[in-house]
Protein backbone atom coordinates (compact mmCIF):
# COMPACT_ATOMS: atom_id res chain seq x y z
CA UNK A 1 0.00 0.00 0.00
CA UNK A 2 2.77 2.53 0.92
CA UNK A 3 4.30 2.18 -2.70
CA UNK A 4 1.29 2.28 -4.72
CA UNK A 5 0.27 5.40 -2.81
CA UNK A 6 4.07 6.79 -2.81
CA UNK A 7 4.23 6.03 -6.61
CA UNK A 8 0.51 8.35 -7.05
CA UNK A 9 1.11 10.65 -5.12
CA UNK A 10 4.19 10.93 -6.92
CA UNK A 11 2.77 11.41 -10.41
CA UNK A 12 0.07 13.55 -9.28
CA UNK A 13 2.14 15.97 -7.75
CA UNK A 14 4.63 16.18 -11.31
CA UNK A 15 1.19 16.64 -12.99
CA UNK A 16 0.04 19.35 -11.30
CA UNK A 17 3.10 21.18 -12.02
CA UNK A 18 3.13 20.17 -15.30
CA UNK A 19 -0.93 21.21 -16.01
CA UNK A 20 -0.31 24.40 -14.53
CA UNK A 21 2.96 25.31 -16.60
CA UNK A 22 1.43 24.04 -20.11
CA UNK A 23 -2.23 24.76 -19.92
CA UNK A 24 -2.15 28.06 -17.24
CA UNK A 25 -3.59 30.18 -19.60
CA UNK A 26 -6.43 27.85 -20.55
CA UNK A 27 -9.66 28.94 -19.26
CA UNK A 28 -12.02 26.71 -18.04
CA UNK A 29 -15.53 26.37 -18.51
CA UNK A 30 -18.67 24.07 -17.06
CA UNK A 31 -21.82 23.45 -17.99
CA UNK A 32 -23.33 25.36 -14.83
CA UNK A 33 -21.07 28.45 -14.25
CA UNK A 34 -22.05 30.49 -11.38
CA UNK A 35 -20.63 33.86 -9.58
CA UNK A 36 -17.09 34.22 -7.94
CA UNK A 37 -18.88 34.22 -4.05
CA UNK A 38 -20.34 30.96 -4.76
CA UNK A 39 -17.97 29.62 -6.74
CA UNK A 40 -15.67 30.27 -3.93
CA UNK A 41 -18.11 28.56 -1.22
CA UNK A 42 -18.28 25.78 -2.97
CA UNK A 43 -14.77 25.11 -3.56
CA UNK A 44 -14.58 25.38 0.21
CA UNK A 45 -17.60 23.06 1.62
CA UNK A 46 -18.14 20.69 -1.60
CA UNK A 47 -14.53 18.82 -0.49
CA UNK A 48 -14.94 19.39 3.10
CA UNK A 49 -17.00 17.15 5.12
CA UNK A 50 -17.65 16.41 9.26
CA UNK A 51 -14.46 15.25 9.77
CA UNK A 52 -13.00 18.59 9.35
CA UNK A 53 -14.70 19.90 12.22
CA UNK A 54 -14.93 16.37 14.43
CA UNK A 55 -11.55 15.07 13.36
CA UNK A 56 -8.50 17.64 14.90
CA UNK A 57 -9.16 17.70 18.32
CA UNK A 58 -9.38 13.30 18.58
CA UNK A 59 -6.20 13.39 16.09
CA UNK A 60 -3.84 15.84 18.24
CA UNK A 61 -3.10 13.47 20.98
CA UNK A 62 -2.30 10.98 18.65
CA UNK A 63 0.14 13.20 17.07
CA UNK A 64 1.70 14.20 19.87
CA UNK A 65 2.05 10.69 21.15
CA UNK A 66 3.58 8.77 18.14
CA UNK A 67 7.07 7.98 16.70
CA UNK A 68 5.95 8.69 13.51
CA UNK A 69 4.52 12.25 13.95
CA UNK A 70 7.83 13.82 15.67
CA UNK A 71 9.36 15.63 12.97
CA UNK A 72 6.69 18.51 13.04
CA UNK A 73 3.92 19.69 15.50
CA UNK A 74 0.97 18.28 16.26
CA UNK A 75 -0.67 21.54 14.41
CA UNK A 76 1.54 21.08 11.26
CA UNK A 77 0.95 17.13 10.70
CA UNK A 78 -2.89 17.90 11.32
CA UNK A 79 -2.43 20.87 8.37
CA UNK A 80 -0.25 18.15 6.45
CA UNK A 81 -3.57 15.70 6.56
CA UNK A 82 -5.72 18.18 5.51
CA UNK A 83 -4.42 20.98 3.44
CA UNK A 84 -2.86 22.88 0.83
CA UNK A 85 -1.16 20.53 -1.45
CA UNK A 86 -3.79 17.88 -1.28
CA UNK A 87 -6.43 19.92 -2.55
CA UNK A 88 -3.90 20.01 -5.87
CA UNK A 89 -5.39 16.31 -5.96
CA UNK A 90 -8.83 18.00 -6.69
CA UNK A 91 -7.58 20.53 -9.36
CA UNK A 92 -5.75 17.88 -11.58
CA UNK A 93 -9.51 16.12 -11.80
CA UNK A 94 -11.52 19.73 -12.48
CA UNK A 95 -9.14 20.33 -15.10
CA UNK A 96 -9.44 17.11 -16.42
CA UNK A 97 -13.33 17.21 -16.71
CA UNK A 98 -13.15 20.35 -18.01
CA UNK A 99 -9.94 20.09 -21.15
CA UNK A 100 -9.83 16.16 -21.86
CA UNK A 101 -12.98 14.58 -21.16
CA UNK A 102 -15.04 16.03 -23.30
CA UNK A 103 -12.88 14.63 -26.23
CA UNK A 104 -12.14 11.27 -24.72
CA UNK A 105 -15.16 10.80 -22.98
CA UNK A 106 -14.33 8.15 -20.99
CA UNK A 107 -16.31 8.48 -18.28
CA UNK A 108 -19.46 7.65 -20.92
CA UNK A 109 -18.15 4.03 -21.19
CA UNK A 110 -20.59 1.91 -19.31
CA UNK A 111 -18.03 0.15 -16.87
CA UNK A 112 -16.05 3.53 -16.19
CA UNK A 113 -19.49 4.81 -15.40
CA UNK A 114 -20.68 2.26 -13.41
CA UNK A 115 -17.60 1.91 -11.44
CA UNK A 116 -17.08 5.51 -10.93
CA UNK A 117 -20.41 6.46 -9.24
CA UNK A 118 -20.07 3.30 -7.29
CA UNK A 119 -17.28 4.73 -6.17
CA UNK A 120 -19.54 7.79 -5.47
CA UNK A 121 -22.07 6.12 -3.39
CA UNK A 122 -19.37 4.65 -1.18
CA UNK A 123 -17.64 8.06 -0.30
CA UNK A 124 -21.05 9.22 0.71
CA UNK A 125 -21.68 6.55 3.11
CA UNK A 126 -18.29 6.10 4.20
CA UNK A 127 -18.82 10.43 5.04
CA UNK A 128 -21.78 9.81 6.94
CA UNK A 129 -20.42 6.77 8.86
CA UNK A 130 -17.54 8.30 10.43
CA UNK A 131 -20.35 10.93 11.46
CA UNK A 132 -21.87 8.00 13.33
CA UNK A 133 -18.16 6.99 14.34
CA UNK A 134 -17.25 10.10 16.22
CA UNK A 135 -20.74 11.57 17.09
CA UNK A 136 -20.51 9.94 20.75
CA UNK A 137 -16.90 11.28 21.92
CA UNK A 138 -18.30 14.98 21.14
CA UNK A 139 -22.19 13.86 22.54
CA UNK A 140 -21.96 11.14 24.97
CA UNK A 141 -24.75 9.20 26.56
CA UNK A 142 -27.03 7.97 24.36
CA UNK A 143 -27.51 4.46 23.10
CA UNK A 144 -26.61 2.96 19.77
CA UNK A 145 -30.01 3.13 18.48
CA UNK A 146 -29.69 7.34 18.79
CA UNK A 147 -27.19 7.75 16.97
CA UNK A 148 -28.03 5.03 14.23
CA UNK A 149 -31.60 7.07 13.88
CA UNK A 150 -29.41 10.93 14.08
CA UNK A 151 -27.36 9.88 10.98
CA UNK A 152 -30.47 8.25 9.16
CA UNK A 153 -32.57 11.64 9.37
CA UNK A 154 -29.57 13.74 8.47
CA UNK A 155 -29.20 11.64 5.37
CA UNK A 156 -32.65 11.70 4.64
CA UNK A 157 -32.29 15.53 4.98
CA UNK A 158 -29.09 15.44 2.62
CA UNK A 159 -31.23 13.65 -0.18
CA UNK A 160 -34.11 15.90 0.31
CA UNK A 161 -31.95 19.03 -0.44
CA UNK A 162 -30.45 17.58 -3.40
CA UNK A 163 -33.92 17.90 -5.03
CA UNK A 164 -33.42 21.11 -5.83
CA UNK A 165 -30.14 23.52 -6.81
CA UNK A 166 -30.68 26.59 -5.22
CA UNK A 167 -30.43 24.65 -1.56
CA UNK A 168 -26.89 23.73 -2.68
CA UNK A 169 -26.32 27.28 -2.93
CA UNK A 170 -27.53 28.35 0.03
CA UNK A 171 -26.00 25.24 1.71
CA UNK A 172 -22.84 26.36 0.22
CA UNK A 173 -22.96 29.92 1.30
CA UNK A 174 -24.50 29.78 4.41
CA UNK A 175 -22.23 26.97 5.86
CA UNK A 176 -19.02 28.92 4.86
CA UNK A 177 -20.70 31.68 7.17
CA UNK A 178 -21.31 29.86 9.77
CA UNK A 179 -18.25 27.83 10.22
CA UNK A 180 -16.44 31.38 10.27
CA UNK A 181 -18.40 32.35 13.32
CA UNK A 182 -17.47 28.95 14.58
CA UNK A 183 -14.46 29.64 14.22
CA UNK A 184 -14.62 33.41 15.87
CA UNK A 185 -16.20 31.81 18.76
CA UNK A 186 -13.91 29.06 19.61
CA UNK A 187 -10.75 31.54 18.99
CA UNK A 188 -13.04 33.44 22.02
CA UNK A 189 -13.60 30.65 24.47
CA UNK A 190 -10.13 29.35 23.52
CA UNK A 191 -8.04 32.68 24.88
CA UNK A 192 -9.96 35.63 24.92
CA UNK A 193 -7.13 38.17 23.87
CA UNK A 194 -6.80 36.13 20.88
CA UNK A 195 -3.14 36.25 20.46
CA UNK A 196 -2.40 32.98 21.99
CA UNK A 197 -4.43 31.52 18.73
CA UNK A 198 -2.72 34.14 16.82
CA UNK A 199 0.75 33.01 17.90
CA UNK A 200 -0.11 29.19 16.34
CA UNK A 201 0.83 30.39 12.96
CA UNK A 202 4.51 29.55 13.72
CA UNK A 203 3.58 25.89 14.54
CA UNK A 204 1.73 26.52 11.31
CA UNK A 205 4.85 27.15 8.81
CA UNK A 206 6.63 23.78 10.02
CA UNK A 207 4.38 22.17 7.72
CA UNK A 208 5.84 24.20 4.56
CA UNK A 209 8.92 23.19 5.84
CA UNK A 210 8.12 19.49 6.06
CA UNK A 211 5.68 19.26 3.04
CA UNK A 212 7.99 16.91 1.25
CA UNK A 213 7.17 14.58 4.10
CA UNK A 214 3.84 14.54 3.08
CA UNK A 215 4.29 13.67 -0.23
CA UNK A 216 4.97 9.99 1.00
CA UNK A 217 2.58 8.36 3.99
CA UNK A 218 4.33 8.98 7.38
CA UNK A 219 2.07 6.13 9.11
CA UNK A 220 -0.90 4.10 8.28
CA UNK A 221 -3.14 6.57 9.43
CA UNK A 222 -1.66 8.91 6.79
CA UNK A 223 -2.37 6.33 4.85
CA UNK A 224 -6.06 5.65 5.77
CA UNK A 225 -6.20 9.46 4.91
CA UNK A 226 -4.25 9.54 1.37
CA UNK A 227 -6.88 6.85 -0.02
CA UNK A 228 -10.03 8.81 1.03
CA UNK A 229 -8.74 11.72 -0.49
CA UNK A 230 -8.29 9.37 -3.46
CA UNK A 231 -11.56 8.46 -3.07
CA UNK A 232 -12.86 12.65 -2.97
CA UNK A 233 -10.67 13.37 -5.76
CA UNK A 234 -12.69 12.10 -9.38
CA UNK A 235 -15.91 13.27 -7.59
CA UNK A 236 -15.13 16.56 -6.37
CA UNK A 237 -13.31 17.60 -9.61
CA UNK A 238 -16.15 16.47 -11.96
CA UNK A 239 -18.37 18.30 -9.26
CA UNK A 240 -16.37 21.77 -9.04
CA UNK A 241 -15.53 21.26 -13.02
CA UNK A 242 -19.47 22.01 -13.59
CA UNK A 243 -19.52 25.45 -11.84
CA UNK A 244 -16.61 27.21 -13.28
CA UNK A 245 -17.17 30.08 -15.57
CA UNK A 246 -13.72 30.64 -17.35
CA UNK A 247 -11.33 30.77 -15.04
CA UNK A 248 -7.69 30.02 -16.47
CA UNK A 249 -6.25 26.88 -15.16
CA UNK A 250 -3.79 28.39 -13.09
CA UNK A 251 -6.40 30.92 -10.90
CA UNK A 252 -8.19 27.38 -10.05
CA UNK A 253 -5.03 25.76 -9.16
CA UNK A 254 -4.38 28.68 -6.72
CA UNK A 255 -7.83 29.21 -5.60
CA UNK A 256 -7.83 25.40 -4.39
CA UNK A 257 -5.10 25.84 -2.55
CA UNK A 258 -5.48 29.00 -0.72
CA UNK A 259 -9.57 29.44 -0.34
CA UNK A 260 -9.74 26.34 1.68
CA UNK A 261 -6.45 26.61 3.32
CA UNK A 262 -7.14 29.98 5.36
CA UNK A 263 -9.65 28.88 6.81
CA UNK A 264 -8.39 25.36 7.82
CA UNK A 265 -5.72 26.40 9.43
CA UNK A 266 -7.60 29.14 11.63
CA UNK A 267 -10.05 25.97 12.64
CA UNK A 268 -7.25 24.10 13.31
CA UNK A 269 -5.16 26.77 15.68
CA UNK A 270 -8.47 27.45 17.27
CA UNK A 271 -8.86 23.41 18.76
CA UNK A 272 -4.71 22.97 18.94
CA UNK A 273 -4.94 25.85 21.97
CA UNK A 274 -7.76 23.64 23.70
CA UNK A 275 -5.65 20.40 23.29
CA UNK A 276 -2.54 22.64 23.96
CA UNK A 277 -4.00 23.82 27.49
CA UNK A 278 -5.87 20.32 28.27
CA UNK A 279 -9.12 21.82 28.44
CA UNK A 280 -12.41 20.53 27.59
CA UNK A 281 -14.94 21.91 25.49
CA UNK A 282 -17.69 23.79 27.08
CA UNK A 283 -20.93 21.89 26.59
CA UNK A 284 -22.22 24.24 24.13
CA UNK A 285 -19.39 24.39 21.48
CA UNK A 286 -18.97 20.77 21.50
CA UNK A 287 -22.76 20.49 20.61
CA UNK A 288 -22.37 23.94 18.17
CA UNK A 289 -19.41 21.66 16.45
CA UNK A 290 -21.70 18.78 16.21
CA UNK A 291 -24.19 21.01 14.51
CA UNK A 292 -21.82 23.01 12.28
CA UNK A 293 -20.50 19.25 11.54
CA UNK A 294 -23.98 17.99 10.35
CA UNK A 295 -24.52 20.97 8.37
CA UNK A 296 -21.07 20.47 6.28
CA UNK A 297 -22.57 16.67 6.02
CA UNK A 298 -25.63 17.70 4.43
CA UNK A 299 -23.93 19.72 2.03
CA UNK A 300 -20.91 17.18 1.05
CA UNK A 301 -23.76 14.53 0.72
CA UNK A 302 -26.19 16.72 -1.34
CA UNK A 303 -23.10 17.04 -3.62
CA UNK A 304 -22.38 13.84 -4.36
CA UNK A 305 -26.05 12.62 -4.35
CA UNK A 306 -26.58 15.28 -7.14
CA UNK A 307 -23.62 13.97 -8.89
CA UNK A 308 -24.21 10.10 -8.53
CA UNK A 309 -27.42 10.49 -9.89
CA UNK A 310 -27.20 12.94 -12.86
CA UNK A 311 -24.51 10.56 -13.56
CA UNK A 312 -26.99 7.72 -13.75
CA UNK A 313 -29.95 9.48 -15.13
CA UNK A 314 -31.84 8.76 -11.69
CA UNK A 315 -32.48 12.50 -11.35
CA UNK A 316 -36.15 13.08 -9.75
CA UNK A 317 -37.84 14.32 -12.55
CA UNK A 318 -37.38 11.08 -13.82
CA UNK A 319 -38.08 9.13 -10.94
CA UNK A 320 -40.39 11.24 -9.03
CA UNK A 321 -39.73 13.07 -5.78
CA UNK A 322 -40.61 10.05 -3.14
CA UNK A 323 -39.10 7.74 -5.64
CA UNK A 324 -36.01 9.07 -5.29
CA UNK A 325 -35.73 9.85 -1.53
CA UNK A 326 -36.47 6.50 -0.80
CA UNK A 327 -33.72 4.77 -3.29
CA UNK A 328 -31.03 6.87 -2.43
CA UNK A 329 -31.78 7.14 1.19
CA UNK A 330 -31.95 3.19 1.45
CA UNK A 331 -28.17 2.88 -0.72
CA UNK A 332 -26.64 5.76 1.28
CA UNK A 333 -28.09 4.02 4.57
CA UNK A 334 -27.30 0.46 4.21
CA UNK A 335 -24.22 1.12 2.83
CA UNK A 336 -23.38 3.24 6.63
CA UNK A 337 -24.30 -0.05 7.92
CA UNK A 338 -22.24 -2.09 6.08
CA UNK A 339 -19.18 0.45 7.15
CA UNK A 340 -20.40 -0.49 10.08
CA UNK A 341 -20.70 -3.89 10.77
CA UNK A 342 -19.05 -5.58 8.29
CA UNK A 343 -15.03 -5.42 7.06
CA UNK A 344 -15.74 -2.95 4.37
CA UNK A 345 -13.16 -0.10 4.13
CA UNK A 346 -12.54 3.05 2.40
CA UNK A 347 -8.91 1.89 1.52
CA UNK A 348 -10.84 -0.43 -1.33
CA UNK A 349 -12.52 2.57 -2.83
CA UNK A 350 -9.33 4.46 -2.52
CA UNK A 351 -7.51 1.64 -4.72
CA UNK A 352 -10.62 1.45 -7.30
CA UNK A 353 -10.06 5.02 -7.91
CA UNK A 354 -6.46 4.51 -8.35
CA UNK A 355 -6.99 2.25 -10.99
CA UNK A 356 -9.60 4.62 -12.73
CA UNK A 357 -6.71 7.23 -12.67
CA UNK A 358 -4.27 4.62 -14.43
CA UNK A 359 -6.98 4.06 -17.30
CA UNK A 360 -7.15 7.94 -17.45
CA UNK A 361 -3.40 8.15 -17.82
CA UNK A 362 -3.01 5.56 -20.28
CA UNK A 363 -5.67 6.87 -22.44
CA UNK A 364 -4.32 10.28 -22.19
CA UNK A 365 -0.52 8.80 -23.75
CA UNK A 366 -2.55 6.82 -26.17
CA UNK A 367 -4.64 10.20 -27.76
CA UNK A 368 -2.27 12.51 -27.01
CA UNK A 369 -2.57 14.50 -30.08
CA UNK A 370 -5.77 14.28 -30.03
CA UNK A 371 -5.67 15.92 -26.82
CA UNK A 372 -3.18 18.50 -27.10
CA UNK A 373 -4.76 21.99 -27.15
Amino acid sequence: MTVVLTLALGITSLSIVALALRHGSVRLYGPQPVGTATLLAILFTSGLDVGLILFPLLDFDRYATGAAYQFANPLAIEFGFWGFWVWGLYFLSAAYFCLFEPKLRLFERPWVKTLHNAIILGTCAFTAYLFLDMVPDYLPGFTPLTYLTLVAAVVLLAVASSLRFQVLRWLSVGSSLIFFALVFYGAVLANPAGATVLARGQDLAAYFQYLPRFLTPVSDYHEFYLFWWFTWSLMIGQFIARFLAGQRTITVLVLLLIVPSVPLALWFAVLYQFHLEAAALPPGFALLMVAVGILFLVNSLDSLTRLYTQNLALAPERLGAWAYLAVNWTLIFGLVLLFRYTPLEIEWLGLAVLGLCGVIYFQLLKHRPSTAT
